[in-house]
């Protein structure tokens, strides 16, 4: 089975050099990324990934309001976050994502068990 398509879309290029680091492999293979929602967008519709890592908070827009556009490109939408999703209340659950990870929890069993073992399509 060929890996996913990831896209990690965060504003800090620490986290995401990082993250591509733990996630780049067998499972996941890292195909882009992006620093705003703006250029989020604009990566998933030249990148068709399978798979978005989306920050919570960006500089041009919050990722709960751009995680619908980006699901409805058909990529499965992973928020992330420094803070834990029960900071955010109710928005998690009613932005589009499949689910969510912690920042400091990242890593390819997380992602993979938020996504379920069928990957992004179920």
């Amino acid at each position: 089975m060929p890996p996913e398509r990831l896209l990690i879309v965060d504003d800090d290029p620490t986290f995401r050099a990082v993250a591509r680091d733990l996630l780049d492999g067998e499972r996941f293979a890292v195909v882009g990324e992006a620093a705003s929602g703006s250029g989020g967008l604009d990566a998933i519709r030249r990148l068709s990934p399978d798979v978005v890592l989306l920050d919570v908070q960006l500089p041009d827009v919050s990722g709960f309001d751009v995680c619908p556009a980006m699901a409805d490109s058909g990529a499965a939408v992973v928020l992330t976050s420094i803070r834990d999703a029960s900071s955010y209340g109710s928005l998690v659950g009613l932005s589009g994502a499949r689910g969510f990870v912690l920042k400091d929890h990242l890593s390819v069993a997380a992602l993979s068990a938020v996504l379920g073992e069928g990957g992004p399509g179920g």
